[in-house]
């Protein structure tokens, strides 16, 4: 009896114990948490899989069939003049060519255009081996600076921070690096006007850069890296500086320089003025200028189409597969 009862006893107090704990709450959390919720769980048989394929292969093959015509209506013409626009003197010292400030940087070459040209001719400039997505280059910048002024100058725009103990205005290696290759063009007699204003986000010019914000202290003494800045008109106006700060992913890139908006005609011949300041020798890079048209995809860019045609032919390709195969062996 007293085993009896000790037992009872023990089982009692157990069962206290357990009572003692809170029930589990039920619902929508607690389902969740244990992944008890219902789920779909579609069944992939061969014909929805074909089905699948065949609709991919449908509508991606026709997109992109008509993005490579739309960028095959876009015209271009890529001239690189780096190389040619190197004296003869200084074909093996390039580095003492780009240097010597007092050797005439001025450089004429001619291109003939060989396809009709439809205003607006957007004017690039393109980079290549230039690494502006290095973490150091990127970093080095000041966004509060940009927008506020010289009070937010602070150690993230390092090395170019300061210049005999003022604060560099705008600062970072980005802006001291800025591009300061120009360009003119000409047609027989004709000055070709280029458009250089709305080159630039308009989100840039007016949340990004102040209006009250002027260059100070920029380029000056040993500090000189790239183009000069006007002093008397603010950053928000500096478009040149605006389109060069929004840094690239790769280091093949292009950048707007202006927009020409006039025709350009079959066989008419462009006389580009070119001053070669920018000094690409030092770590190999190359240097080129673009005319181009757009289209409603934009510039030319064969690659949207030929991936859209790849993807869509493999699709087709695998649906006519697993189409045989079930008709083969349906099971």
């Amino acid at each position: 009896m007293e085993e009896t009862s000790t037992s009872a006893s023990a089982g009692t107090a157990a069962h206290g114990r357990q009572r003692a704990f809170p029930p589990a709450r039920s619902g929508v959390f607690y389902r969740f948490t244990q992944q008890n919720l219902p789920a779909w769980k579609p069944a992939m048989t061969p014909g929805c899989v074909i089905t699948i394929f065949l609709v991919i292969g449908v509508t991606f093959v026709p997109v992109g069939l008509v993005c490579l015509r739309a960028s095959k209506h876009v015209t271009e013409i890529v001239h690189r003049y780096d190389i040619d626009c190197l004296p003869n003197a200084y074909k093996r010292n390039k580095q003492a060519y780009i240097k010597n400030s007092s050797i005439s940087k001025n450089c004429t070459q001619m291109v003939k255009v060989k396809y009709y040209m439809r205003a607006p001719i957007y004017v690039y400039y393109e980079l290549d081996n230039f690494y502006q997505n290095h973490r150091r280059y990127v970093k080095s910048r000041s966004d509060k600076q940009l927008h506020y002024g010289q009070k937010y100058t602070d150690s993230s725009c390092g090395p170019i921070e300061r210049n005999d103990g003022l604060p560099v205005v705008p600062c970072g290696l980005i802006a001291w690096s800025l591009f300061n290759d120009t360009y003119g063009f000409t047609r027989g007699s004709t000055q070709v006007k280029v458009n250089r204003k709305n080159i630039s986000w308009k989100s840039d010019r007016e949340s990004k850069f102040g209006k009250d914000v002027y260059p100070f202290n920029f380029q000056n003494g040993s500090l000189i890296g790239g183009r000069r800045l006007d002093h008397h008109l603010p950053l928000s106006e500096q478009e040149d500086l605006i389109v060069w700060m929004r840094t690239a992913a790769l280091p093949q890139f292009r950048k707007l320089y202006g927009v020409i908006e006039e025709d350009l005609h079959v066989d008419e011949i462009i006389i580009m003025h070119i001053e070669n300041n920018y000094n690409t020798y030092s770590f190999g890079g190359k240097k080129s200028l673009i005319l181009t048209t757009s289209s409603w995809l934009g510039g030319k860019n064969d690659f949207l189409g030929y991936a859209y045609l790849g993807t869509g032919s493999l699709s087709l390709f695998l649906t006519i597969l697993f189409a045989l195969i079930h008709v083969k062996n349906p099971m």
